[in-house]
């Protein structure tokens, strides 16, 4: 791996992680402007939690060695989470500003994935 790539990996993901992490977090902890927009997108405030616990542990998953299976399915979790809610304030007819972090995040998935060492490919 390039030094370049190796930069890239690690930006993409540690700016990843930190936010999936504190995001994860606060929907665990329903912090009050989670819980407000998870009623917007008209979805049940229990799947806050199931949504938080999924976010920190893929963050875990990404961040540890080995695991390479698991850690392609927590990728795959995050760009379904970070699409589906760019859908969802879509569907409810929100404008850009309330959905490009999702859509920022969905990219940095893509680009952390794509540019992970070989050590944590299948």
């Amino acid at each position: 791996m390039t030094k370049r790539n190796n930069i890239i990996y690690w930006t993409a993901t540690g700016i990843l992680a930190l936010f999936m992490f504190v995001g994860g977090l606060a929907q665990i902890f329903r912090q009050k402007d989670n819980v407000e927009g998870i009623i917007h997108l008209g979805y049940p405030l229990y799947f806050m939690a199931i949504l938080g616990v999924w976010k920190v542990l893929g963050v875990i998953t990404i961040l540890l060695p080995r695991f390479p299976l698991v850690k392609e399915w927590a990728y795959a979790g995050f760009f379904f989470a970070m699409t589906g809610a760019v859908i969802s304030h879509i569907a409810v007819g929100d404008q850009f500003a309330h959905f490009i972090a999702p859509l920022v995040f969905a990219i940095l998935t893509v680009v952390s994935w794509y540019f992970r060492p070989a050590g944590r490919r299948i």
